[in-house]
């Protein structure tokens, strides 16, 4: 489940471009905290380090206290600005969260027991479809994963939602169809292989159509000159 992080904050006083690029320069990210009906409430934070939270790779689903001067505020990150060029962050947008609060996140897919699919062990491939699958469940229940059991499928066969088990009080966004996960392809020199002899099968059969078409004119000719 969803770990709390707390993150120390400061409010930030003056707004507007100047004052934003004046917060990098000292080494800070500027941010938001907004949410639960009060206000938007403008904080900075050390960059160093806001950014070993974001490249564990979770930071989206990763839930936050804020301390500002001792007062905290529960949150979880909803989106993150970076430097086109550069890739450098540069802002991120934190949702209040208060208690007993219900959220729409999207949780990363595991896939396990691969060793046990009959078609993975004969040379298939995994052809994953959905990375990630997005639920509304509690704050405080974020599962870090949903695990996707490989067990059994056969070269061609796919992984739909209906396989897999959500957590306990997750329920999903997309409830209108049995979306696919994952499949098990064949490896592109089987499709390669096949894809030959059937150009070689179709090759054979038109050359067969020619010979039939040259010799059907030949007789026609003989017919034509028996009649002469």
């Amino acid at each position: 489940m969803a770990q709390t992080i707390e993150l120390n904050a400061e409010t930030r006083e003056r707004l507007g471009t100047g004052a934003t690029r004046a917060i990098r320069r000292d080494g800070r990210i500027p941010a938001v905290v907004y949410g639960e009906n009060e206000p938007p409430q403008a904080i900075s934070l050390v960059h160093k380090e806001l950014m070993r939270h974001v490249e564990t790779g979770t930071f989206l689903t990763t839930l936050f206290d804020i301390n500002i001067g001792g007062r905290k505020t529960r949150v979880i990150p909803r989106e993150l600005q970076f430097e086109p060029v550069r890739e450098k962050l540069m802002h991120v947008d934190f949702f209040r969260l208060g208690k007993d609060a219900t959220i729409t996140v999207e949780i990363p897919v595991n896939f396990i027991n691969d060793e046990e699919a009959p078609g993975i062990r004969e040379g298939g491939i995994l052809n994953v479809v959905r990375f990630a699958i997005e639920l509304t469940c509690r704050a405080d229940s974020i599962p870090d994963t949903i695990d996707a059991d490989l067990t059994g499928l056969e070269m061609g066969a796919s992984l739909h939602i209906s396989d897999i088990t959500l957590p306990e009080g997750a329920e999903l966004t997309i409830t209108d169809r049995d979306f696919t996960i994952a499949t098990i392809a064949a490896p592109a020199e089987i499709v390669e292989e096949e894809e030959e002899d059937l150009d070689g099968l179709e090759g054979e059969s038109a050359e067969g159509e020619e010979a039939e078409g040259e010799s059907g004119e030949q007789d026609g000719e003989a017919e034509g000159g028996a009649e002469e």
